[in-house]
């Protein structure tokens, strides 16, 4: 395996260089981004960055205080995002979709001294500013929004500034990340200057084999990790473009956009790709400029990788990220793909599978996800508890139960807190989910356990296609589909009909939701 190590970055370093050392090398008539009829180069994009970091410095923001990011995906993230870290401010990108009681959240956990709103959403943050302890700085961008400045202004009264790029060390804080868990408010996930040359110098090294010629688009929004990496870090890092997908992604807007600006490497999440394949004129849209797909935040079913491959000639690079990871550290290899499996460790990570005991299970039994690697977050910011949970020595415990098979290849069997024990014996909602998933009625299906007379049994939801069998004929069948394709204690006893499935903001399931409707 090759070893990737912090080293590799120099003790003194900040984040802003996977920008800066495209100017140094030349590159600033390079595009950069791609935006709608918008284009940045490296060099308007470096300069836009100097002009947002001495607008900080004339409000009085220094090292270290953060700066909330409530954006879309269009050029002020980037902008804010490297800008505020040129100056040793620490940005902390939220999404824009959010509600307003999580922005206060994010203002009284973070006191952010700025927040940069997406004018569209500045309503609900002005709802809520009221509660805040120490009223921050409210900047507005793409657009104006009531007492807000509006960031184009504070761009154009800076432009020509140089601000001195703060000399940080490469294990300062740089960025924070919230993650949101199946309970409690969303954690600050802590992220140092070194995590993200390290991402790079792994993931997007090894297993994109990303270089300056590449154009990347990502439908996961920049304040995720895994969009953060696929159309941020890792193409600023290759002297590469990226293609922003502002507003809420859907499949038509997806497969648009990847046909006009031709990109060589397209991320997205399995909730999506499924609903890019049931468009009824998907093999229209040109992928044809695609050379590689990614994908994480869910497992990827092997039907949906089927379908994929069958309808644009593409294979799709699965893989498991985590927020704490700050993006993927296991996963399919271009040469190697193994459908249903989240692949092998990526070069720089390790991965170990332990029992409740803490020793490690053999091939084919189910164990604790542990993994270590140097892009790991440093704490959770206010939750000393669940850091040292969480974080143990070098190892990190995900929390995601998995196996690893004996032909290669790590498979994802659900959250430890969505097993479902029925007689005893374990069954990962996965598995179920996958076997319906196969059903050419179904679109996609969710699997909980729910109790019934003092024994735990498996429900399923489903969203169909449209069928002529009653709800009752069709749960039969798909009862019987799964007797005949999973083992006898597996297969759901109940089924229930849903028009779509509650889902995080990056597309998880939240299952959590469903067996609390069970419960109510």
């Amino acid at each position: 395996m090759t070893t990737v190590t912090v080293q590799e970055v120099p003790e003194r370093y900040n984040a802003c260089d996977i920008l800066d050392h495209n100017m140094e090398a030349g590159q600033g008539d390079k595009v950069a981004i791609h935006c709608g009829a918008d284009t940045l180069t490296y060099a308007d994009l470096a300069a836009r960055t100097h002009a947002f970091g001495a607008a900080l410095h004339e409000a009085g923001v220094r090292r270290e205080e953060r700066v909330l990011l409530i954006l879309d995906d269009t050029p002020a993230w980037p902008i804010a995002f490297l800008g505020a870290m040129r100056v040793g401010a620490v940005p902390v990108p939220v999404s824009f979709l959010d509600n307003p009681q999580n922005f206060a959240h994010y203002l009284r956990d973070s006191y952010a001294r700025v927040v940069v709103v997406e004018c569209g959403v500045s309503d609900k943050l002005a709802g809520v500013l009221a509660d805040v302890p120490a009223r921050p700085l409210v900047w507005s961008a793409n657009g104006d929004a009531e007492g807000a400045i509006p960031l184009d202004e504070l761009l154009a009264e800076h432009a020509g500034a140089e601000v001195t790029t703060v000399d940080t060390h490469r294990d300062d804080m740089a960025f924070w990340l919230y993650s949101s868990g199946s309970t409690g408010k969303p954690k600050g996930v802590v992220h140092l200057h070194h995590d993200i040359p390290y991402t790079c110098q792994t993931y997007a090294r090894h297993i994109l084999e990303i270089d300056e010629a590449d154009i990347t688009l990502s439908t996961t929004k920049l304040y995720h990790a895994y969009g953060m990496g696929a159309n941020l870090s890792f193409p600023y890092s290759a002297g590469a473009s990226s293609v922003l997908l502002p507003g809420r992604a859907n499949p038509e807007g997806a497969l648009s956009v990847a046909a006009e600006f031709r990109p060589t490497l397209f991320f997205s999440v399995p909730t999506l790709y499924n609903a890019m394949l049931n468009l009824p004129d998907a093999r229209e849209y040109d992928l044809s400029s695609v050379r590689r797909c990614a994908s994480a935040a869910e497992p990827l079913s092997p039907t949906v990788l089927r379908r994929w491959r069958e309808t644009f000639g593409l294979d799709i690079l699965d893989g498991i990220g985590s927020t704490e990871m700050l993006h993927i550290y296991c996963s399919n290899r271009p040469d190697h793909i193994v459908p249903g499996t989240s692949g092998e460790p990526v070069p720089g990570y390790e991965i170990k599978l332990l029992d409740e005991d803490g020793q490690e299970v053999p091939d084919g039994e189910i164990g604790n996800l542990h993994v270590r690697g140097d892009s790991a977050h440093a704490f959770y910011w206010h939750q000393h508890e669940k850091t040292k949970a969480t974080l143990k020595g070098e190892w990190l415990f995900t929390g995601d139960r998995y196996r690893h098979t004996a032909e290669g290849g790590y498979v994802y069997e659900g959250r430890a807190d969505d097993m479902i024990k029925v007689g005893g014996l374990w069954v990962s909602p996965i598995e179920v989910e996958h076997t319906l998933a196969e059903h050419p009625l179904v679109i996609e299906a969710a699997a909980v356990g729910v109790r019934v007379e003092e024994t735990t049994r498996v429900k399923a939801y489903v969203t169909c296609r449209e069928r002529e069998q009653s709800d009752e004929e069709l749960a039969a069948e798909l009862q019987g589909w799964c007797k005949e394709r999973l083992r006898r204690y597996e297969y759901p006893h109940f089924f229930a009909f849903v028009d779509e499935l509650p889902k995080t903001l990056t597309g998880k399931i939240q299952r959590y939701k469903l067996r609390e409707l069970d419960q109510s």
